[in-house]
């Protein structure tokens, strides 16, 4: 890593006319020391820097010719040449300014004549200048002359007329021209600009130029060329063909020219005032205005005018100290007027850009004229005038828009809306927080939700103006409120800044009020704790963007507050130790540290370590079970402020844990992070290694005085040395065959991070380590195999690590290897399997690249290499390469193509022919295509490619261009099948040498068939289909293999095709030496695009195609995009304007009949432009007639006219809403205030009232008659996405208000669904405080009992509008406020005036249902709100009508109705909750537990519906698993005591699989002492015998039960082993019935759920069965369970793996445990956790004393006993020949050999250090036997195997060297035990093995055991 050099700065030479240059050769002394030899030096030069040098000597030089008191006619001439110089000089050279600086300091003796120098020479320009073009230079000089350049300026002024006159002619001349070239954009743009410059010239000048105070002469040309000149300002201001930058500037110009032309001073406040109000006096206004401007006097000025001149007004007058006086205030507030008139016509995204910045300018003036105004003025701009009440309106309607510099606008407008509020109440001195403007505003803004981004920024512009105290005194919470917001990534940094400016405020001002240093324990209680909090408990994504956010500035503010943080973290850490999904208080404090390490808050790694945290918690936190917690220690460790920090050694080895255990992550992002981590752990190393070296030379030349501390620079590069070599080491070993995908990722990524990092080293440079050192044959050959992974991004990451490696690698490889390399490669593309060919690929690359192809090769070259230098000499080779291999692999593609013009169906089954193509397209793609050498050679090669490509796709088009194409494969078993087949050949007329298409193959299971009957029905079908496959074997063709090999061969085709347009260099003319494409091969190319794509009639073939058709056109159009989003953003966009114009025109309603097709095009269009994000804000001032036209859309009879405006509908909404990102559908992410809306859309707002008045007034009629309106819907989407505002206004003209009486009216609608939606869209419109209201209005418009005539849809409509309103504020932040606990009792009251409706006088069901829903709720919403000593419910009698509905209920009565009657699920459900409210109404009064309750759970459970019982029982459920769980504030209620009988006696008879399985759950929450007894009295059952009805339950039934049923049984069982002996004798005889239960709970065939039952019976009983100092079951027994543990373990389900990881905590943290592993009570991963499982295992073996019998064991599991290993290959050999696509057991979390490894390591451990009785020599001998056995057969099936068979036979490979390191790990343990392990053992070791040979470098190995 080095440090990037500045780029240097290029500096265009100065230059002189020929004629300049003889003047200053003749003018030149002999000494060259006058200024004409100084001149001529310079201009010889050619590099303009150096230029500079001698620019910045001409004034020293002049000032010594001063002295003289001479300005002699070589000076003159000099300074004349200057002039010339400075005129000729492009305005952006460097040159320019330094020449016009210098001039600047000339002596005043001098300035006269250069004066004249430059005046005459300006002169000249103004006069020559005539082309049109040229005067672009012109004026560029005339700008840079006003610009601090005192002669320039004064050479403008003598020249003013001139200039002035020039200037109006360049206008008039270029925007004539502009006006001819409309539509050429590129010229017109040129024109524009310079067209714009001239503007900003001419306001230059008039305030720079002193020339202008003489205006007064009205006749002088001056005079006119000013007049001139305002009028065409005037004309620029209203020309919306000009770019909207030249309309501003107009503006700014037109007011500058009017203040300069307008006398008296005084009166031009009024008269700009009379401009902007449109009411200028004929008779009173100059006449030189009126004629100049006389567009502007008149009534009709277009907006985009009248906004410019307001930002003219605002720009070129004086505001500063109220210099204007009244004339100016006034004008002031007129100016502000007319804004405010403008935002609401204005829509257009750019000018509302400008109007935002207008508007805070103007705010900016106002404050300017405020330090100094009058009262009147003060009183218009206080807080509470309609000035401020306006821009506040604005900044609330805007503050949320999506242009983020408007949203930035609104800030500064509201700050200044404060700054002038203050000013106005200065004088009165009283408190500003006091301030009842600012208190309301404050109250305001904190009642408004979060998730508005304009609070945040509102927020901190208060707290800035008025301090934090006063909020924090409104809302003490508010540091934990915007913490919680933070977990929505959108609003974080607007939180993380509102957070800042807040805690910096706090801490100043605590600070400053302070004596002592106690300020910072509030601060700390304030910011720090719920940051803390959220730390520990918050969710994921909180934690997160915490951490990133927020953290590091509180951190910044206070770095003391680190100390703080970690005591109090230390403290929780063992307590709050985290979980899987959960960081715990280690997360947080490791996330804590590692921010400040990274930020620079600790000074030092070593002392962090020492002092603030211990080595074990960083242990812990490197396997801790939350991803999360293990990245931040990760990160604690890698990362620093300085890159040059030394790594300690400490450091190195909690690295080298780390990678232990965590490469097979399963979350890609937390494997790039560890990735990207270690990666700048290695870029530290290597900076650091860089600063030792230098330390190490440094000390070698000067030897230390004394002693360091330190240890010596030698040391420590040794210690990265080692450390580097040690980490390759471990990477290498996980590449271990069978290694997952993740850690194989893992381990090659940070691989080539290593070689990325540590290059290999260039002339002096040193480097610490080289990965090519630690490079050998194994480790070559196991990156080679890498390349057969099943993941394409593993072989991407092998080949680039090999492609990093030094090329000499390649001599590890012979002659015969590299021709058996590239054989398997030409193998490996012609394979049926789809991923081999991809493979072949990368191998053929590799040999091209490694210039490693085998020699008999060449003779595909035709001519030798060409002769080129060394640098040229490896792109050469590379080039030939390619070139050779492509030719071999055309040549082969050719004959396969042949063949398969014969027969499709052997080309299917022997030699698909699309891995050729990926192999020739792999190849092309890696070469540098436009600089090649062998130019002759590629032009037949790729004329034959293209003609193969075509042969190619005709061959398959047929099957691909069908309606149908996976039925073209004659698999039928019956002749009607095999009919219709050929029916569909026939239809497709294919080619007919093709014998594909003529034969139909009948199944061969249907034996009974005639086949020669099926000959004669269907003609020309051939009966004979037996095809042979690669290895001559007879083979079935089956649809999916003709299938792929077709589409794959056209993808392949496709992507060639485009590839070779894409990078290859075209040829111009044929004739042309270079390029190899001709325009007629990419014309050919086209066409066949284009008949591929118009003859496909499956859309799969169009996708096929896409990919090489796109690379086809970006060479043909200079723009990948579409014809509109290519047109250029910063013009007008007229191509826009008239297709949208045209589209929605079209898209409208209309009488003709004939219009449906151009609408639905229109409609479609439309979507498509909506969504096109790079239109952007373009594209929203067509927003609202989009959707007008989808609403209108969707009533049309037409399906295809509704379906297209449905779509374009949800465009729109996504358009205007944003992408939905949450699930709440209420959520207001998503969503508007109404004024919002209406303020960015105004046109919508009468239509939608419109549309919804027509819906309401049709929605039900009189005569019951169903009328449904088909817009109703859509309506009441976009209306439900709106909301009322606390910041809108009162008097707002686009009040919501309206709306509410037509929802309520939709919600009388005869459809269900219209009515529900019409409920929800009716809450978002009443603003929460009025819902109380609203809620009793509605009440009373349902009808009373006694009324004779009443709809129940109305009744139904009103009470859902009712039900949701009350849940809106039921869910509300209000809750608990006591006035609106006041408004619910009216409303309770109200409701029970119509309480008949939850009776039975109401025969409707479904609203009898709602109504009890209002009930429910109700009771939810005043259960804790007491009037005196009384609930409220009580008070108000509420209970009582509960009780009474709920006794004339059916639940008492008993169900007269059936499943029939609509409504009964949901009114049983609606009876059932309010019941269960009741029963704990009764249950929470202290002291009543006597009443009678309205109805028992008994009684609800022994209901007939299992809807009553399911409900009854969740609510129980959560009761019962609350208490159980010690979460509870208090225990259970009486109602609840002794229940357990009677769910022993509902669990034998309830047949409701979901009830069965809420009671199974109930019975495991409760203690079996208090039911277990009873099991004789309630079901007459033994607890042995109910033991062991569980048990069947959990061995018969389904899953769910099954699992539930299994968790019962083992607490039953757990309880029993508490119990007395003889209690436990009882149950033993079922132990072994319940561990086989256990065991077959685990297989990984088994659902989820099962096998987490086992992981939590496992966890539940490990103190009992895995780790009893006395164990209760046999040894067998025991260690199955412990199988079940690691089996568990090593599950493909991170569920499944966390479960067990707990059983495995468990399992370490009990007193006869703990000390086996160093992280007793911690959390961990499951990848630690199989490590630690084994080290506790073995550990008990020991304290059992049953080491001798549990080896056996252990060493079968090493094995793999039970497994046969001929009949596993027969299996999976099988397998692969039936399944296309599986290729081998594709594991992402289990490693058989990690298994092994740790198994192994725990054993030899063991064994080498205990005192153990040695094994029966029987058993012995018996392992021996198997072991040698096994490892004589995998020798056996080695040589089999063909010579490249880790290619080839990849699966079979791998599988046989994972059985074969099983073998040898067994192998070497039993020669332990024989006491062999020297040099004498027999034992097969890995290097004689014939898998481990290097394939690619030593012959096989003929070794057996």
């Amino acid at each position: 890593m080095g440090v990037k050099k500045k780029k240097e700065t290029q500096v265009t030479s100065l230059t002189v006319c020929h004629q300049d240059l003889e003047t200053l050769k003749s003018l030149a002394d002999v000494e060259g020391e006058n200024l004409a030899s100084l001149l001529l030096h310079c201009v010889q030069l050619t590099d303009g820097v150096s230029q500079i040098r001698y620019v910045k000597q001409i004034v020293p030089l002049l000032e010594k010719a001063n002295k003289n008191g001479t300005c002699d006619p070589t000076i003159r001439s000099c300074l004349d040449i200057l002039a010339g110089i400075y005129l000729s000089l492009n305005l952006k050279n460097p040159l320019k300014k330094v020449l016009a600086s210098s001039l600047n300091g000339l002596p005043e003796f001098f300035l006269i004549e250069a004066t004249q120098s430059f005046t005459s020479r300006l002169q000249e320009e103004l006069n020559t200048s005539t082309d049109l073009y040229s005067y672009r230079k012109v004026i560029d000089n005339i700008s840079s002359c006003m610009e601090n350049f005192d002669l320039g300026r004064s050479s403008v002024n003598n020249l003013l007329e001139n200039v002035l006159h020039f200037l109006q002619k360049s206008l008039i001349e270029i925007s004539e021209e502009n006006r001819k070239l409309a539509g050429n954009h590129i010229v017109q743009t040129r024109l524009m600009n310079d067209l714009l410059v001239s503007i900003r010239v001419l306001v230059m000048l008039v305030q720079k130029v002193q020339g202008f105070q003489r205006l007064h002469l009205k006749n002088s040309p001056t005079w006119q060329s000013m007049c001139g000149l305002l009028s065409m300002f005037t004309n620029f201001l209203s020309d919306d063909g000009l770019l909207q930058t030249i309309q501003s500037t107009s503006g700014l110009a037109v007011i500058l020219f009017i203040k300069a032309m307008f006398h008296p001073p005084e009166k031009i406040p009024d008269l700009i005032s009379s401009v902007l109000l449109r009411s200028v006096d004929p008779t009173s206004a100059p006449e030189w205005l009126l004629s100049c401007c006389k567009s502007l006097c008149c009534a009709d000025v277009p907006p985009s005018a009248l906004l410019f001149l307001c930002q003219g007004t605002l720009t070129m007058l004086d505001w500063q100290e109220g210099r204007m006086g009244p004339s100016g205030e006034a004008l002031l507030l007129n100016t502000v007027r007319v804004l405010f008139t403008l935002s609401s016509q204005i829509k257009e995204s750019t000018l509302e850009m400008f109007l935002s910045r207008i508007l805070a300018s103007w705010t900016n003036s106002a404050i300017q004229v405020l330090d100094s105004s009058s009262p009147s003025l003060k009183d218009n701009l206080n807080g509470n005038a309609d000035v401020v009440r306006r821009l506040l309106d604005y900044v609330y309607t805007h503050w949320e828009h999506p242009l983020d510099a408007l949203r930035h606008q609104t800030k500064i407008i509201f700050r200044n809306i404060l700054q002038m509020h203050q000013l106005t109440v200065e004088e009165s001195g009283s408190d500003l927080s006091a301030d009842r403007f600012i208190f309301e505003l404050t109250e305001s803004l904190l009642r408004l939700e979060w998730h508005s981004k304009g609070k945040y920024t509102c927020l901190g512009c208060l707290v800035d103006l008025i301090g934090i105290d006063h909020i924090l005194a409104l809302a003490k919470t508010i540091p934990s409120q915007i913490l919680e917001v933070m977990g929505d990534q959108s609003l974080v940094p607007y939180a993380s800044d509102l957070l800042e400016t807040m805690f910096k405020n706090h801490k100043s001002r605590l600070k400053s009020q302070a004596v002592d240093s106690t300020w910072i324990d509030k601060w700390h209680e304030t910011w720090v704790s719920p940051l803390l909090c959220v730390l520990c408990e918050g969710n994921l994504d909180q934690k997160s963007y915490v951490i990133d956010y927020y953290l590091p500035k509180l951190l910044n503010c206070n770095p003391e507050s680190l100390s703080y943080m970690v005591k109090i973290l230390q403290t929780s850490a063992d307590a709050k130790t985290g979980s899987y999904d959960s960081r715990g208080a280690l997360g947080a404090l490791m996330a804590c540290l590692r921010t400040a390490r990274a930020h620079g808050h600790l000074q030092s790694a070593t002392d962090a370590w020492r002092d603030l945290v211990s080595s074990a918690r960083i242990k812990q936190g490197l396997i801790h079970q939350h991803c999360q917690v293990r990245i931040d220690t990760l990160g604690l460790l890698c990362e620093s402020n300085r890159s040059t920090e030394i790594v300690s050694t400490e450091e190195m080895q909690w690295i080298q844990f780390f990678i232990t255990y965590n490469l097979n992550s399963q979350s890609p992002g937390v494997r790039q992070q560890i990735c990207s981590l270690l990666k700048k752990l290695f870029c530290r190393i290597q900076e650091s290694s860089q600063v030792l070296y230098k330390l190490e030379q440094s000390k070698s030349k000067h030897e230390p005085g004394s002693e360091s501390t330190r240890q010596h620079p030698s040391v420590s590069l040794q210690q990265y040395k080692n450390f580097m070599s040690s980490i390759c080491n471990s990477l290498f070993e996980a590449l271990f065959p069978g290694s997952s995908y993740p850690t194989r990722f893992s381990a090659l990524t940070i691989l080539g991070s290593i070689a990325e990092v540590f290059p290999v080293p260039e002339g002096r440079v040193q480097t610490v380590y080289q990965l090519s050192h630690d490079i050998d044959v194994g480790r070559f050959q196991t990156l080679m195999e890498c390349l057969t992974g099943t993941f394409e991004e593993v072989k991407i990451l092998a080949f680039d690590l090999l492609m990093k490696l030094p090329k000499t690698f390649v001599q590890f490889q012979g002659s015969v290897k590299l021709q058996g390399l590239f054989q398997a490669a030409l193998e490996l593309s012609t394979s049926t399997k789809p991923y081999d060919c991809v493979t072949a690929s990368y191998l053929l690359n590799f040999l091209i690249w490694q210039n490693a192809l085998p020699s008999s090769l060449s003779a595909y070259l035709k001519t030798q290499r060409v002769a080129c230098g060394d640098g040229d000499k490896s792109a050469a080779v590379v080039e030939s390469n390619t070139l050779i291999v492509i030719k071999c692999l055309l040549e082969n593609l050719e004959e396969e193509v042949s063949r398969a013009e014969n027969s499709l169906l052997q080309a299917a089954a022997s030699f698909p022919m699309y891995g050729r193509v990926h192999c020739i397209t792999g190849a092309l793609r890696k070469l540098p295509l436009n600089s090649l050498q062998l130019v002759s050679e590629w032009r037949p090669v790729v004329e034959k490619l293209l003609v193969t490509s075509y042969r190619l796709s005709a061959v398959v088009s047929p099957v691909i261009q069908s309606s149908s194409p996976e039925g073209l494969i004659p698999n039928d078993t019956d002749a009607e099948s095999a009919s219709r087949l050929h029916r569909i050949l026939n239809e497709i007329q294919p080619r007919d040498t093709n014998d594909y298409f003529s034969r139909a193959k009948i199944l061969k299971e249907c034996g009974s068939f005639d086949l020669e009957d099926l000959s004669a029905s269907v003609p020309n079908i051939d009966t004979s289909a037996e095809i042979k496959g690669k290895e001559g074997k007879t083979c079935d063709v089956t649809a999916q293999m003709v299938l792929v090999c077709c589409w794959r061969s056209m993808k392949e085709v496709a992507l060639l095709l485009g590839s070779l347009c894409q990078l290859l260099p075209m040829r111009s003319v044929p004739e042309s030496p270079d390029g190899l494409l001709t325009v007629e091969q990419v014309k050919e190319i086209g066409d066949y695009f284009k008949q591929h794509l118009l003859q496909s009639r499956h859309r799969g073939a169009f996708e096929l195609a896409y990919t090489g058709f796109v690379k086809l056109t970006e060479i043909l159009n200079r723009s990948q995009e579409a014809l509109l989003a290519s047109e250029p953003k910063k013009g007008k966009m007229d191509l826009l304007k008239i297709t949208m114009k045209e589209l929605i025109s079209l898209a409208g309603p209309t009488d003709d009949s004939q219009s449906t097709v151009p609408k639905v095009h229109a409609l479609n269009i439309l979507r498509a432009l909506f969504r096109d994000t790079r239109l952007g804000e373009i594209i929203i001032p067509y927003v609202a007639d989009g959707t007008k036209a989808a609403i209108l859309g969707f009533t049309s009879p037409v399906w295809a006219v509704r379906n297209s405006s449905t779509l374009l509908f949800s465009t729109l909404i996504t358009r205007i809403f944003g992408v939905k990102r949450g699930k709440d559908e209420l959520s207001k992410k998503n969503r508007m205030t109404g004024s919002e809306f209406f303020s960015r859309f105004p046109e919508l707002y009468p239509f939608l009232l419109k549309q919804l008045e027509t819906v309401a007034s049709t929605v039900d009629s009189d005569t019951g008659e169903l009328n449904r309106h088909p817009s109703m819907f859509l309506l009441l989407l976009v209306l439900g996405r709106l909301y009322p505002s606390p910041m809108d206004g009162t008097c707002s003209a686009l009040s919501m208000a309206p709306f509410i009486p037509f929802i309520m009216r939709c919600g009388h609608s005869p459809v269900y669904r219209s009515r529900e939606m019409a409920a929800r869209a009716l809450v978002p419109f009443v603003m929460m405080d009025e819902i109380p209201n609203t809620i009793q209005t509605l009440l009373a418009k349902l009808p009373d009992c006694t009324d004779q005539c009443f709809r129940q849809n109305h009744i139904h409509g009103t009470l859902l509008q009712v039900f949701h309103l009350l849940q809106a504020f039921s869910d509300s932040k209000y809750r608990m406020n006591t006035y609106f606990q006041q408004e619910l009792a009216d409303v309770a009251v109200c409701t029970k005036a119509k309480l008949w409706l939850a009776k039975r006088q109401n025969p409707c069901l479904v609203t009898r249902a709602v109504y009890i829903d209002i009930l429910f709720l109700l009771t939810c919403c005043l259960d804790r709100l007491s009037k005196g000593n009384q609930p409220v419910l009580e008070y108000l009698g509420f209970w009582e009508e509960v009780r009474r509905i709920i006794s004339g209920s059916e639940l008492i009565t008993g169900f007269p109705y059936t499943y029939t009657v609509p409504g009964l699920p949901q009114y049983l459900q609606s009876l059932t909750k309010l019941a269960i409210a009741a029963v704990w109404a009764v249950a929470a009064q202290a002291g009543e537990q006597n009443r009678d309750v309205p109805i028992s759970f008994s009684q609800l459970l022994e209901s007939s519906f299992p809807e009553v019982r399911l409900l009854t029982l969740e609510a129980l459920l959560e009761r019962f698993s609350t208490a159980a769980s010690a979460l509870g504030e208090k225990g259970l209620p009486p109602l609840l005591w002794n229940m357990g009988g009677t769910f022993l006696t509902l669990v034998l008879k309830e047949n409701h699989p979901e009830c069965l399985c809420k009671i199974l759950k109930i019975l495991h929450c409760l203690d079996p002492s208090e039911w277990l007894p009873q099991t004789e009295d309630r079901v007459h059952l033994s607890p042995k015998e109910f033991l062991i009805w569980t048990m069947d339950i959990a061995s018969h039934e389904r899953s769910e039960i099954q699992s539930e049923a299994l968790r019962l049984s083992s607490k039953v069982i757990a309880h029993h082993m508490q119990m007395c002996d003889e209690t436990r004798d009882l149950v033993a005889p079922n132990l072994q019935q319940w561990v086989q239960l256990v065991v077959s709970s685990c297989g990984d065939h088994l659902p989820t759920e099962s096998r987490l039952a086992a992981a939590e019976v496992l966890a539940s009983t490990a103190p009992f069965f895995l780790t009893n100092p006395q164990p209760i079951l046999g040894l067998q027994d025991t260690l199955a369970l412990w199988k079940c543990v690691l089996t568990l373990l090593q599950s493909e389900e991170q569920v499944v793996r966390d479960a067990a990881t707990e059983t495995v905590m468990t399992a370490m943290s009990q007193e006869n445990t703990h000390q086996s592993t160093e992280f007793a009570f911690c959390q961990v991963d499951a990848s630690s956790a199989l490590d630690l499982a084994l080290a506790v295992l073995c550990d008990l073996l020991q304290q059992w004393d049953q080491l001798t019998p549990g080896l056996p064991v252990l060493l079968g599991w090493l094995l793999g006993e039970g497994e046969d290993l001929v009949a596993c290959e027969e299996s999976a050999h099988q397998v692969e020949e039936d399944y296309l696509f599986e290729k081998t057991e594709i594991n992402f979390w289990a490693e058989t050999l990690i298994f092994v490894k740790y198994l192994y390591k725990h054993l030899f451990r063991l064994l080498s250090q205990s005192s153990w009785r040695p094994l029966s020599p029987e058993m012995l001998r018996h392992l021996q036997r198997t072991a040698s056995e096994q490892c004589h057969l995998l020798s056996q099936l080695f040589r089999v195997l063909p010579p490249t068979a880790e290619f080839l036979k990849s699966a079979e490979f791998t599988r046989l060297r994972i059985r074969e390191e099983r073998t040898l790990a067994c192998l070497r343990l039993l020669a332990l035990l024989e006491g062999k392990e020297g040099e004498d053992t027999l034992v097969l070791r890995a290097l004689d093995s014939p898998a481990a040979a290097n394939q690619l470098t030593l012959p096989r190995t003929k070794t057996a055991c």
